[in-house]
């Protein structure tokens, strides 16, 4: 039996910041935009950046870092809708229940929980759904159960 390796944690609140400011201006490294790195700029947008609202501009957030650092938003790569959708609504689920009061908490703590698994949607989703192409290219309902909070819009 192969050990599964536990999610790379931060080190402080500014690595955390530098996350969320490198996807915003596009000055991330590409090697860097990790799953940690995604929940961690999540995350930060939620709580520190109350201008960004994350259900409307995650998607041309990332759609625009994927291009800047070489990468495609198409049917078969870069931004997908549901699974963003998915992880915000796990975001603000764990925010929800969480008494973390640092940022790094906050992050770490979500990394450490259900909601922070890179698997996590597929407890809502069949994977045919998932990663359908419709399920890229925009928002569409769990076939399995209904999201923690029961909206991804809030």
């Amino acid at each position: 039996m192969t050990k599964t390796e536990g999610p790379r944690l931060f080190a402080d609140d500014e690595a955390i910041a530098r996350i969320g400011r490198g996807l915003l201006d596009r000055s991330l490294p590409r090697e860097e935009w990790t799953h940690e790195a995604h929940l961690a700029a999540c995350l930060w947008i939620i709580t520190e950046r109350p201008e960004i609202d994350p259900a409307r501009d995650m998607r041309g957030i990332i759609s625009a870092y994927n291009e800047a650092v070489g990468g495609v938003n198409d049917d078969h790569g870069g931004y997908h809708d549901s699974i963003t959708h998915s992880f915000i609504a796990g975001v603000r689920a764990w925010l929800a229940r969480s008494d973390a009061t640092t940022l790094v908490d906050r992050v770490n703590g979500l990394l450490m929980a259900p909601e922070g698994r890179r698997d996590w949607p597929l407890a809502f989703y069949s994977p045919e759904r998932l990663f359908s192409v419709a399920a890229r290219r925009g928002w569409i309902e769990p076939d399995l159960k209904a999201f923690p909070m029961g909206d991804t819009e809030n």
